[in-house]
């Protein structure tokens, strides 16, 4: 189906309130708004539902009603994920406006820099994947969403990957992590010496994998051997699983 792409629409997969079961905010009651459409084919990925777009796009009004209804007791903050949200930064930058002054909190791959660079004043926090190239097969573009083409390899993936820490320096943010089984320390220096470089503050959340898809989780050793690893750097770093799967909610 094609998206009559406005300021105000998205497509939206999901709208549902559970408990945060990654990064910084892990435990926090909140309202998740989870948009379609990813272009990244991560092996591990545990939502491959969002990788494509159906159904037709959504009003930000109507959205924010929605997240009202999921509130419960007193407004809780949300949680705009996906898929990739900032294939859709002005419904991004609407939703925010629309839900103020309620925390919004954006989960985003950093695949789209210049997105997230017309987003960040609206939102309040950032949890920012930093991927390993190795752990991707080659992205596919969604042609619906009319954004920039995603990384391709290594060199890409630097460059994007240092714009958007030197975007969430300073602010209220987390770096995750994804660690797969079979993935040593050094598959990662690249990486932690950008943040070393250029986001020194920001917290690192190193999180095991959910096995799936045929990959496998990191054994004990990979897993602290990647915390020293951070922790070499003079860089703050906490170890999660996915919180949320161990709980078995959405």
């Amino acid at each position: 189906m094609s998206l009559v792409r406005t300021e105000s629409r998205a497509p939206v997969l999901a709208i549902f309130a559970s408990i945060q079961g990654e990064g910084a905010y892990v435990g926090e009651p909140q309202v998740f708004v989870r948009l379609a459409g990813c272009p990244l084919r991560c092996r591990w990925c545990d939502t491959p539902s969002s990788w494509a777009v159906k159904g037709a796009p959504e009003e930000v009004s109507a959205v924010a009603e929605r997240v009202r209804a999921e509130d419960g007791a007193r407004p809780r903050t949300v949680s705009i994920t996906g898929g990739e949200p900032l294939l859709w930064p002005a419904f991004v930058r609407e939703l925010a406006r629309a839900l103020a002054p309620r925390r919004v909190h954006l989960e985003t791959a950093g695949a789209h820099p210049d997105a997230l660079a017309r987003v960040l004043d609206r939102v309040h926090h950032v949890s920012l994947d930093l991927k390993l190239p190795l752990d991707l097969d080659p992205p596919e573009e969604v042609d619906e969403a009319g954004a920039a083409p995603a990384p391709r390899d290594a060199a890409q993936w630097r460059e994007v990957r240092r714009r958007a820490l030197a975007l969430v320096a300073g602010r209220d943010a987390c770096g995750k992590l994804l660690l797969s089984g079979g993935r040593a320390p050094a598959d990662f220096a690249p990486l932690l010496d950008d943040v070393a470089e250029l986001a020194p503050e920001l917290l690192l959340v190193v999180q095991p994998v959910t096995p799936m898809h045929g990959v496998p989780a990191p054994s004990t050793a990979e897993l602290f051997a990647l915390v020293e690893e951070v922790r070499a750097r003079g860089l703050s770093v906490r170890a999660l699983p996915q919180v949320h799967r161990a709980l078995r909610i959405p």
